[in-house]
């Protein structure tokens, strides 16, 4: 079965400038500048096979990259149109060329509810009067929901907090290891 032909994309000078700004931009994401490097070589009519053994990238991500250029061809030509900065132009390409939000879920827990779970972590177990010497997940998850800090937690939860660097007192986990 042969591969489609992609369609060309329209690319005005001024577009084109600041692609190869983007490009040569050491201060770019490498993302950026990959993408930036594709949409100005698409332009000049290399295929996307080519293209995505040149860019080391899945043709897939060729096709989407191309096609979202495709798609915001309009929007650029408006802005141009209106005689948009170069700054502005530039922006709205980079917003073009970046990632969209990926879905998920939102942050379940406040930086307060964090920050008063890692405080138990710094507490002594026994004042709590729990029977252990050092905290444990488990331990802090059920501690937070008996305080009200939280209506649910997962120790799984708890530890993920405590191992990253929200504690600024310690470079060690404040947790038991088990």
């Amino acid at each position: 079965m042969p591969n489609p032909k992609a369609q060309p994309l329209i690319v005005s000078s001024r577009q084109q400038a600041l692609l190869k700004q983007i490009a040569s931009r050491a201060t770019n994401s490498y993302n950026l500048v990959t993408r930036a490097k594709l949409i100005l070589e698409a332009a000049r009519g290399v295929n996307n096979t080519a293209l995505s053994q040149q860019l080391q990238l899945h043709r897939r991500r060729v096709r989407m990259w191309r096609q979202r250029w495709l798609e915001a061809g309009e929007q650029l030509a408006s802005a141009e149109a209106k005689a948009v900065s170069d700054k502005q132009l530039r922006k709205m390409i980079e917003n073009i060329l970046s990632d969209v939000p990926r879905p998920g879920t939102p942050k379940f827990f406040r930086v307060e509810q964090v920050v008063q779970i890692v405080a138990i972590a710094c507490e002594d177990p026994k004042k709590s009067q729990r029977p252990v010497s050092h905290w444990t997940p488990t331990e802090l998850a059920e501690e937070a929901k008996k305080r009200g800090i939280v209506e649910k937690i997962s120790p799984r939860s708890v530890g993920r907090f405590l191992k990253g660097s929200y504690s600024t007192t310690s470079s060690s986990s404040l947790l038991v290891k088990h």
